[in-house]
């Protein structure tokens, strides 16, 4: 399988890897500058040269991985009978350069209710490395014409429209995905919540709305959903990040994508910090 193909597979299977490429060569190597390899957790797909070389690059690769290394490295090798070598003599008599960059899991994030918050949002979240999806009842508000705006995202946008039990979307998100509630019907938005409350493994939870909403949804949730306060510590409201004030549709998707970032970014410091 060629490098390119294997990052892909990767992305798909939100498995980690490391993409290993050939930057400079003096003298002569096995491959030229160019080159690439990608390296996963148990396998290797494509070739940056082989032998000694490729042996120190894969482990150096699956070391990155152990500690979920947050930046690029660059690592040199000499190709020489009298260099250091762990895995087989090169001799080629060549020094390979290689910047091994982290593939690290794209972030999920799954919007429920596409109205104008909704699509504000997304447009903002479109435009990062992530899967979003989108989800709502009614039809008109994922038609064609409303999905035009995402035809150049970098983002994989997942379209659900749902026209009853939107929550039954949450049983096939993936492990860490980060909810957020915001849908046109209060009762929509307690039962989304109630059943990402009973999904296991999902990341935050955020719901949109005042004060008094969540205080009435907090109580329902303690009386009948069974829920104990430390469970329901896991739904964030407001949602955004609280310096920006205004009810504009666009200045409350910019403070929750802002605050959403800013959460994908501790993590990732987080990770990097425990590895």
């Amino acid at each position: 399988m060629l490098w390119l193909r294997a990052v892909e597979m990767l992305r798909s299977q939100r498995q980690p890897g490391v993409l290993v490429t050939v930057t400079a060569v003096r003298g002569h190597s096995p491959r030229h500058a160019g080159a690439k390899m990608v390296v996963g957790e148990h396998d290797t797909w494509d070739s940056v040269g082989g032998g000694n070389l490729e042996m120190v690059a894969i482990q150096r690769a699956r070391a990155l991985l152990a500690q979920d290394a947050p930046a690029p490295v660059t690592i040199s090798s000499q190709l020489s009978d009298k260099a250091p070598y762990e895995h087989g003599v090169q001799c080629c008599g060549g020094v390979v350069t290689m910047l091994l960059e982290p593939l690290h899991v794209t972030p999920v994030v799954a919007i429920f209710g596409m109205g104008h918050v909704g699509h504000e949002l997304a447009r903002i979240l479109a435009r990062h490395d992530l899967d979003l999806h989108l989800v709502d009842t009614r039809p008109e508000q994922l038609a064609e014409a409303m999905m035009g705006p995402y035809a150049d995202a970098d983002a994989r946008i997942h379209s659900h429209q749902m026209p009853v039990l939107p929550e039954l979307v949450l049983g096939g998100l993936p492990a860490g995905t980060h909810i957020l509630v915001m849908t046109h019907d209060h009762a929509e938005d307690y039962a989304i919540v109630d059943a990402a409350l009973r999904t296991e493994g999902l990341g935050s939870i955020g719901l949109i709305g005042s004060s008094a909403k969540w205080s009435r949804f907090r109580s329902r949730l303690l009386r009948e959903g069974g829920f104990d306060l430390e469970a329901l510590e896991r739904v964030r409201t407001p949602i955004g990040l609280p310096t920006v004030t205004s009810k504009e549709p666009a200045a409350i998707a910019v403070g929750v994508a802002a605050d959403l970032l800013g959460t994908f970014a501790h993590q990732r410091l987080s990770a990097a910090h425990s590895g």
